[in-house]
């Protein structure tokens, strides 16, 4: 029986288990993918200082400290339910059952879906999808293709799709309805663009994204915004255009879009047609916490975090005795932060399972943590940490109840 079983080959995983290993303490890192790394394998970008942060290098080296550590990975692995029983964790794989005194979640986090019509067509894939066929498996998705969907994490793929040779039509929006809400406004999502303005090649557009401090230079952006779109790494980003249908019988054709008002209101009679063969649909990232609730965590939603996230304290501890957090789980962030995470994760397993002289360490481990958000290059939340400061009022609120 191991130490602690880590669910999740993730950042978060991969520097929990090192963490845990340095102190002493044995690992199993269990993961249903074919290969450890979780999404920072499909990451691919250059930092402000020339840097590329490639995904699968990061991957790479986490994975090989771990070996030498001698943790134990086991990949291609499903857990489908998990039971505490006289303090052990029964976790229930499909090639067995495991057990272990401490779990770590490290699960991370999925896709949301934009519902489309004509999007059960072949062709038609998430924007995490053709990320990962071009930078993991060196597949393209397609020749030319259309993003519906414009927020943090489709703006960095189609720059990544870019690099990789492949044509983006354009960036754009979705039609507004029920589903798509905010994800359809045009106010909305530019002000969401505002926060990865930095990221645009031309210097124009990152002035420019300056002077929109305030609601009302906002609200004429989305007003005067081009019809036809401003250009980043030459990819058209329409937020006053929005895809209508996907067209094709047996596969990827094309897309109708029309043009849209500042509301988000399809102008009638101003349809048009764009050619292409593949379709991302990008409705953002929100945190897998399946497993978390059932083991029985609570869980509190907060927007500012991706949706509902279970409830845990700095150190990444939940209110179930032996039971962490760490990654994606815990909100919508970057692979830096994630890896901070699970290096906080595995100090506080291993104080609680005997360590000593560990408090500082953990200290030093939340603060650089903090750093690594405020220095982030990518930002999926404007607002994350009133998200994070929202959560751990909530772990407050609840140790002072508890009995």
């Amino acid at each position: 029986m191991n130490d602690v079983i880590i669910i999740g080959a993730g950042p978060a995983g991969l520097s929990a288990a090192i963490t845990c290993a340095k102190n002493g303490l044995s690992s199993l890192v269990i993961d249903e993918y074919l290969k450890p790394g979780g999404r920072l394998l499909g990451q691919l970008y250059e930092e402000p200082s020339g840097f590329w942060w490639n995904g699968i290098k990061e991957s790479e080296s986490l994975y090989q400290e771990a070996i030498e550590l001698d943790v134990q990975i086991q990949l291609n692995t499903s857990v489908h339910n998990i039971e505490k029983e006289n303090n052990y964790w029964i976790i229930y794989t499909e090639t067995g059952i495991i057990y272990s005194e401490q779990l770590l979640l490290a699960t991370g986090a999925a896709e949301s879906p934009i519902p489309v019509p004509g999007w059960t067509l072949p062709g038609v894939m998430s924007v995490g999808a053709a990320q990962v066929m071009t930078n993991v498996h060196r597949i393209k998705p397609g020749e030319r293709g259309v993003i519906i969907g414009v927020n943090v994490l489709s703006a960095a793929i189609a720059m990544e799709l870019q690099l990789a040779g492949v044509k983006v039509a354009s960036l754009t929006l979705p039609k507004m309805n029920k589903v798509t809400q905010d994800a359809a406004q045009p106010g909305e999502v530019l002000d969401s663009l505002l926060h990865v303005s930095h990221m645009a090649p031309s210097k124009v557009i990152r002035f420019g994204s300056k002077l929109m401090n305030n609601d009302v230079m906002k609200k004429i952006g989305v007003s005067f915004y081009p019809k036809q779109g401003f250009k980043m790494w030459d990819i058209p980003i329409q937020l006053r255009k929005a895809v209508i249908e996907i067209c094709g019988e047996e596969a990827v054709t094309g897309v109708k879009i029309a043009t849209i008002s500042a509301n988000g209101e399809v102008v009638k009679g101003s349809e048009e047609h764009i050619d292409c063969d593949f379709i991302c649909i990008a409705g953002g990232l929100y945190p897998l916490t399946e497993l978390a609730a059932v083991a029985g965590c609570p869980f509190y939603l907060v927007e500012e975090l991706g949706g509902y996230v279970p409830l845990h304290n700095e150190q990444m501890e939940t209110p179930i005795e032996n039971l962490y957090v760490a990654g994606n789980i815990t909100g919508i962030e970057g692979a830096k932060v994630a890896i901070k995470q699970g290096v906080i994760a595995g100090l506080t397993i291993s104080g609680n399972a005997g360590v000593s002289g560990l408090t500082q360490e953990i200290r030093r481990a939340i603060k650089l943590t903090e750093q690594t958000r405020d220095n982030a290059y990518i930002q999926f939340h404007p607002d994350v940490k009133k998200g994070r400061k929202a959560i751990q009022e909530k772990w407050k609120d609840c140790m002072s109840t508890a009995p």
